[in-house]
């Protein structure tokens, strides 16, 4: 995709495990869900003298350098890797937190935007809540505080029936581990098991590293507890559900290709999608280019719908971090360059058809089609595997002002000459539910948001976000 232009909000892990090694565990789970934020990572765990926490700013390996917090056993753990949507990148705002309550101290971290948090943080505010933070997070915090609700779990769903927005959220307390999903499943969130074992993460990937198989998906306002022993008990309806919204970006660009969401693969989703590109947008080309890495299975599906050679045109650095999760603009765009480079030998002189997965503020896609022309390229067609990216995401991808977004208010005839294309086209909404086989969520193409995002923008400007 265009590596430099979305972020999402975090990755969310919650471990049990019977030979203590739920911290290292965690932070295990952290490593495979090091694509979802790279600004901080965080583990709490539960061990003989209570709940230990442990977070930093970095990478997972750089916070966790011997591989798990502080060398230390416990049964159970959360954890937390973070990109702030708005809530600014500081050790304060690195997850999981930790709170004192009447129901004992717990963890919580989560995934996610809530688009009324404003609103609830100036009313618990007016009854004397006292915030640490700029993160949705301790709004549900606080929300749990103010409970007069008997038990934690209790607490949590009151609190939760307060809320509005999209998350996957995990808490750890003495008792045991909770994870839930918004009602309109949003944010992505799954479980798995064998005997003394048991998880919820974000992607099946974090539950492949941990030799656990995959069970399902937390359905949508659904809860699923782990009690000490690593046994997992569901609670449908924990919440009121209400119509089924994945985010379609999950399997556009967010999520591992090795995942598995709803049951689909994420590589063969996006496959499909560039098949259903081809048909839709064919081109005159002799060869097909993909942006490595989360493009290039669209590229193999565009390429071999319409039977042109599919080539590395473009080198990537591996050991450059993906470009989207690089807090300021002018980094992101520092790491593209370092991160990219065109292969002259196989481009020049011939027509490049640049399969890219999305094109947000199109910054890259200009640098792009500018570097494959400096390398010799005849001409450079650019097809986007997903329709123009028109309308501002609230609900944890950040894409706050409609302003920075190239397609809003342009054609395609204007976008291509803006990057510098020969020709541009976008795969339709309706291709995009094809491909996925369903429509999810897809309101930054349409505008048509599954819930109110009324608010939204002044929550932002307040810096509230996960």
């Amino acid at each position: 995709m265009e590596g430099a232009e979305l972020h999402e909000a975090c990755g969310v892990a919650a471990v049990a495990d019977l030979e203590e090694g739920a911290p290292q565990l965690a932070v295990q789970a952290l490593i495979s869900l090091q694509h979802r934020g790279q600004e901080s990572a965080g583990v709490a765990s539960v061990d003989g003298e209570g709940l230990q926490l442990e977070r930093g700013m970095g990478l997972v390996s750089e916070v966790f350098p011997s591989g798990r917090p502080d060398s230390r056993a416990g049964t159970m753990a959360v954890g937390h890797v973070r990109y702030s949507t708005s809530g600014s990148p500081s050790l304060e705002n690195a997850q999981p937190f930790t709170f004192r309550s009447r129901f004992g101290t717990f963890a919580l971290a989560h995934n996610g935007n809530l688009v009324n948090a404003l609103d609830l943080r100036r009313r618990l505010e007016g009854e004397g809540a006292i915030f640490q933070t700029t993160t949705d997070t301790e709004v549900v915090a606080h929300l749990i505080a103010h409970s007069r609700r008997d038990t934690l779990v209790e607490a949590l769903q009151e609190a939760l029936m307060q809320v509005r927005g999209g998350y996957a959220m995990v808490l750890l307390s003495r008792t045991g581990l909770l994870a839930v999903r918004d009602p309109l499943e949003l944010r992505p969130l799954v479980f798995g098991q064998r005997e003394g074992r048991a998880a919820a993460v974000s992607e099946s990937c974090a539950l492949t590293a941990l030799d656990l198989p995959l069970l399902g998906d937390v359905a949508g306002g659904e809860l699923v507890s782990i009690d000490p022993a690593a046994r997992i008990k569901r609670h449908p309806g924990f919440l009121p559900a209400g119509p089924r919204s994945m985010c379609s970006f999950e399997y556009i660009y967010f999520a591992r290709p090795d995942s598995v969401i709803s049951g689909r693969t994420v590589q063969m989703v996006r496959r499909r999608l560039g098949e259903e590109l081809a048909r839709e947008a064919p081109v005159d080309a002799d060869i097909v280019v993909g942006v490595p890495d989360s493009s290039l299975p669209a590229a193999e599906g565009f390429a071999r719908t319409l039977n042109l050679p599919l080539e590395q045109g473009l080198a990537k650095n591996r050991y450059v971090g993906r470009t989207f999760i690089q807090p300021s603009q002018g980094e992101r765009e520092l790491t593209l360059r370092l991160k990219l480079v065109p292969i002259a030998e196989v481009v020049v002189g011939k027509r490049v058809a640049l399969v890219d997965d999305s094109l947000v503020r199109g910054t890259t896609a200009s640098h792009l089609v500018r570097l494959l022309r400096q390398a010799g390229a005849s001409e450079v067609h650019l097809r986007i595997a997903s329709p123009p990216y028109r309308h501002p995401c609230h609900y944890g991808i950040d894409t706050s002002n409609r302003e920075e977004l190239v397609a809003a208010g342009r054609d395609e005839a204007t976008i291509a000459r803006w990057v510098g294309a020969d020709s541009l086209a976008f795969l339709s909404a309706d291709g995009v539910g094809r491909a996925i086989g369903e429509s999810g969520c897809m309101a930054c193409f349409t505008g048509r948001y599954p819930l109110s995002v009324v608010g939204a923008g002044a929550k932002r400007s307040a810096e509230v976000g996960p």
